[in-house]
């Protein structure tokens, strides 16, 4: 039963502390409208989508009006396009029109973001998955709300390497092909290894394979109510730190768990799993840098910020597990540098560099995002750091991520604006040593020993 003290607690981190229900996910299987015939499978598609989720944003704002709950975005997962449009597309640009189908669905029903344009090649690639891949760049050139992911390894099958080379490849184009927006399309484009099958937030939503028809995932988000929760355990222990992190957590996640069981009531859809994310947003006191420095930080990227991040992670994960049914997704610490003011000025004060980022990735929820750098920079070169950050999530068991944005025509120093939630950032330099022979060896890198558990 919910007090009165419960409710005013909760209504005062709404108010004062950001706390929001950051997204509302849709989850739905296109399966059944795989067709091998292009105009029919985009008709499939179109029907099943706005069928399903027709009423998903009224549902959403209707719940945010009555229980005073901010609920940011609205949004769709679909499954991987690589597998609905094998039979019937030939070309990448027939990958292009269910890209596009995708967007207009989108548009009809009123969600945000709808992902799912996505390949899963962690072992090796169908031809369908190459052409989606290589239509990537104009797939997010020509649309305004598809999100796009592609799998390149993880801990069972070990890294694609020719993926990763590719991938390297298509992010570089996709900057190309959205320069005019300041390398945009990157922006919604993530390279996963381990990559959840429920995980509601964009870029990397997908409806994984094993789910029901539809389902209904919730992320929230609360670093602006962790980091106030903190201020009153200023110099004491870490026990003590760590305690109220998990009650913080679980007071967070409660509020997820409860729109979540609204939602899928309202939408007769079953109930899939709450994230538990620390998710940042450009607004003041939104950051998870900023949680680090009230850890007792200079600023986010100092010494101490791997160990600090692992601590937080990990108590938001204790903590909010005991606040749901059902705790998926990411879960955890995101760590984006343009959608975090902590981080931007970390970074511009020369505290925080990508090699720092990739060391707090071992400890955190997903791995390199947002991270815009010179338009310039080599495929390779690309290629490289996502190998190096699937290294970390193969080895480790975990999900990793890179989210980076060449911004075609500026270098580092320079700043790129994308506005909304996606924030801006400054460009941050990158390795110049060369790594094309190692990329250029193509293969896959075997999964580690402790992979074999049969």
């Amino acid at each position: 039963m919910i007090n009165i003290f419960e409710v005013n607690e909760t209504n005062k981190m709404i108010e004062h502390e950001n706390l929001d229900v950051r997204t509302i996910t849709m989850g739905i299987s296109l399966l059944d409208c795989i067709d091998s015939d292009l105009e029919t499978l985009n008709k499939k598609v179109y029907d099943k989508i706005t069928t399903c989720a027709k009423d998903l944003v009224s549902t959403g704002e209707a719940i945010s009006t009555e229980y005073g709950i901010p609920i940011v975005n609205k949004r769709i997962s679909v499954t991987p396009i690589a597998l609905i449009g094998g039979a019937a597309c030939k070309t990448a640009e027939d990958f292009v029109t269910i890209a596009e189908t995708l967007d207009r669905a989108a548009k009809t029903v009123g969600v945000n973001f709808i992902g799912g344009y996505s390949a899963l090649v962690s072992k090796g690639m169908t031809l369908a998955e190459k052409l989606l891949i290589e239509s990537i760049p104009q797939a997010l050139a020509k649309t305004e709300r598809v999100c796009s992911s592609v799998n390149v390894g993880s801990t069972r099958t070990g890294i694609n390497m020719d993926a990763v080379k590719l991938m390297g490849e298509i992010v570089l184009e996709t900057a190309k092909a959205t320069k005019d927006q300041d390398s945009l399309g990157c922006a919604k484009l993530v390279v996963f290894c381990n990559a959840p099958d429920d995980n509601p937030f964009m870029a990397g939503a997908f409806h994984g394979v094993t789910e029901a028809d539809t389902i209904i995932n919730v992320g929230v988000s609360g670093p602006g109510v962790v980091k106030t929760a903190l201020e009153q355990v200023r110099g004491k222990d870490f026990e003590t730190l760590c305690e109220m992190i998990k009650r913080t957590a679980f007071k967070v996640t409660r509020v997820g768990q409860l729109v979540a069981q609204e939602a899928s009531r309202r939408l007769g859809v079953k109930f899939g799993i709450v994230d538990l994310s620390l998710a940042p947003t450009p607004a003041i006191g939104d950051s998870v840098a900023e949680i680090l420095e009230e850890i007792g930080l200079e600023h986010a990227g100092a010494p101490g910020t791997t160990a600090a991040l692992a601590l937080l992670n990990d108590q938001v994960k204790k903590g909010g597990v005991m606040a749901s049914t059902a705790v998926g997704g990411l879960s955890g610490a995101f760590i984006p540098v343009s959608e975090d003011q902590g981080m931007i000025d970390a970074v511009n004060a020369g505290a925080l560099t990508i090699e720092k980022l990739e060391a707090m990735t071992c400890v955190c929820s997903v791995g390199l995002d947002m991270i815009a750098i010179p338009g310039d920079t080599k495929a390779s070169t690309i290629a490289g750091i996502i190998a190096d950050e699937s290294a970390i999530g193969m080895v480790n068991q975990k999900t990793t991520a890179v989210r980076l944005i060449p911004v075609i025509g500026k270098g580092v120093g320079e700043v790129v604006e994308f506005g909304g939630l996606l924030g801006y950032a400054p460009i941050m330099p990158v390795n110049q040593f060369s790594c094309d022979a190692f990329v250029q060896r193509g293969g896959r890198i075997p999964a580690p020993i402790h992979s074999f558990k049969n």
